[in-house]
C-alpha cells in the first residue's frame, strides 16, 4: 500500500511539472492553457519521436492525432452542412444556409484555415464548426478551402490553391450560382491562413482581369513577416502557449523548403544583418519601432545583428517574396486593397505581425478595424467549440462575426 501510495505521488508531482508552465497572470484561464499546452506538446514530441525513428514525418503523426481526436467535440444539431467540391482542381468544402430569403442574394466568404501552412483541416472540427456558425448567423456562403500542406508541398502551392479557389469563386457566373452576391464577398483565415488570406487580398486587388474584387479582408491573428524574430511580442511570448518562437521559425522553414539548420541563425535575426544591401528596400516595411505605437514596444529594444549570414537569403529567397510575407506588399500594392479586420491578442508571438500590418494599410488609406485581447492566446477563436472552451475564444469569436456581419 506504502509502495502505491508513493508511486502515485511520484507520478502526480511528474504530471503535475509536465503540463505547469510559467503564464503571465493577464492571460485568460491559465490552468486550462497550461492542460492544453501539455497535450500539444505531447503532440509534438511523439510526432518528433516517430520521425527520428524514421516511422513518417512530424507532421503526419499530429494529423493523424487531431484526426483521431475530432468526436471530441459534439456536432451540434441542424444548420448548415458541408459538403466538398472543387474549384480549378483545388479542393474546397462549402457551407450554405437555408435560412433567409430565396430571392434575396447572399454574403460571401472565402475561409483559409491555419496551422503552419503544415497541419489543419476544413474537416477539423473548430474550422467546421466555424464555418457552419458563419454562414448560419451571416446567412452567407461560406468556401472552405482545403489547400495543400508542407511537408508533402512548399510554398508557392498553398498560396497557389488559395488563390486559383478564390479566382474561381469570384468569376461572376460562379457567384451567381450559388446565389451571392458579388458586391459582398470577402476573404478570411487565421494565423497561417490569415498569412494566405492577406497574401491573397493582395493579388486579386491589382489584378485587372478579375472584374469581381473582395469588399472585406479579415485576418486573425495573422503571420506576415520572417524577417524579424525579435520583435516585441516575439520577445515578449517566446515560451507562451500555444505556440512558441522556435515552433513558428520551424514551420516557416517546413513551408519554404528550408533547412531546419538555420532554425538558430533566424531565430537570433542573423538572416536580416545590417550588411545585407538587398533589405535595404524592405527594412522600413517591418521596423517595427516606427510601426507599433509605446504600449506595444514597452522596453523592448531591436534585435539588429551588425553582420550576419548573407546566405540564408541566398538560400531562402522567399524569406523576401511578398506571397509569403504579405507585411513587406508595396504601399501602391496595400492602398488598392480593401478594408480590414485585423484580430490580435496579447500573449501571442504574431502580435506585432498583425499590428504591423494594421498599421501599413492605414498608411495606405485603407480603412483597419484592429481588434486586440488584452487576455488572448494564438489560436484561442479555435477554442470557442469543444470540450476545451475559453471566454476571450468565445468572445473573440463574437466579436469577429459582428464585424463581419456589419461590414461584408
Amino acid at each position: 500500500m506504502k509502495l502505491f501510495c508513493c508511486v502515485t505521488l511520484l507520478l502526480s508531482v511528474a504530471v503535475a511539472y509536465y503540463i505547469y508552465t510559467p503564464l503571465p497572470e493577464t492571460i485568460s484561464e491559465p490552468w486550462k492553457l497550461m492542460i492544453l499546452d501539455a497535450t500539444i506538446r505531447s503532440m509534438f514530441s511523439l510526432g518528433g519521436l516517430f520521425q527520428s525513428l524514421g516511422v513518417c514525418h512530424q507532421v503526419q503523426t499530429i494529423r493523424y492525432i487531431q484526426e483521431s481526436l475530432q468526436g471530441l467535440a459534439p456536432l451540434p444539431s441542424g444548420g448548415p452542412e458541408g459538403h466538398d467540391t472543387t474549384f480549378a482542381g483545388v479542393q474546397v468544402r462549402m457551407y450554405e444556409t437555408s435560412r433567409g430569403d430565396k430571392d434575396r442574394l447572399r454574403r460571401g466568404l472565402v475561409f483559409l484555415h491555419g496551422g503552419g501552412w503544415a497541419v489543419g483541416s476544413t474537416k477539423e472540427r473548430s474550422y467546421d464548426l466555424l464555418c457552419r456558425t458563419m454562414a448560419d448567423e451571416l446567412i452567407a456562403v461560406i468556401v472552405s478551402v482545403e489547400y495543400r500542406l508542407a511537408p508533402e508541398v512548399h510554398f508557392p502551392q498553398q498560396y497557389d490553391d488559395c488563390l486559383e479557389a478564390s479566382k474561381h469563386f469570384l468569376r461572376p457566373e460562379v457567384l451567381a450560382l450559388y446565389s451571392v452576391d458579388p458586391e459582398r464577398v470577402g476573404v478570411s483565415g487565421d494565423s497561417a491562413g490569415g498569412n494566405l488570406a492577406a497574401a491573397v487580398a493582395q493579388q486579386i486587388s491589382v489584378d485587372d482581369s478579375i472584374s469581381v474584387k473582395f469588399r472585406v479582408q479579415a485576418l486573425i491573428y495573422p503571420v506576415l513577416q520572417a524577417l524579424d524574430f525579435n520583435t516585441p511580442s516575439y520577445q515578449q511570448n517566446h515560451n507562451v502557449p500555444i505556440l512558441y518562437r522556435s515552433s513558428m521559425v520551424h514551420f516557416w522553414l517546413e513551408y519554404l523548403d528550408a533547412d531546419h539548420t538555420l532554425i538558430h541563425p533566424m531565430l537570433i535575426n542573423n538572416h536580416t544583418a545590417k550588411n545585407q544591401k538587398v533589405l535595404s528596400k524592405h527594412r522600413a516595411k517591418y521596423d517595427w519601432t516606427a510601426l507599433l505605437s509605446p504600449e506595444f514596444q514597452k522596453n523592448y529594444k531591436p534585435v539588429v545583428q551588425l553582420k550576419g549570414s548573407s546566405k540564408i537569403l541566398k538560400k531562402v529567397p522567399a524569406l523576401l517574396d511578398v506571397r509569403a510575407a504579405p507585411l513587406l506588399a508595396e504601399e501602391a500594392v496595400l492602398s488598392r486593397t480593401p478594408q480590414a479586420y485585423i484580430l490580435t491578442c496579447e500573449h501571442d508571438v504574431l502580435r506585432d505581425d498583425g499590428l504591423m500590418y494594421a498599421r501599413r494599410l492605414e498608411q495606405a488609406g485603407v480603412t483597419v478595424t484592429s481588434d486586440h485581447y488584452a487576455d488572448g492566446f494564438h489560436g484561442c477563436i479555435s477554442f470557442a467549440f469543444g470540450p476545451i472552451k475559453f471566454a476571450v475564444g468565445e468572445r473573440a469569436l463574437r466579436n469577429y462575426i459582428s464585424w463581419l456581419d456589419d461590414h461584408l
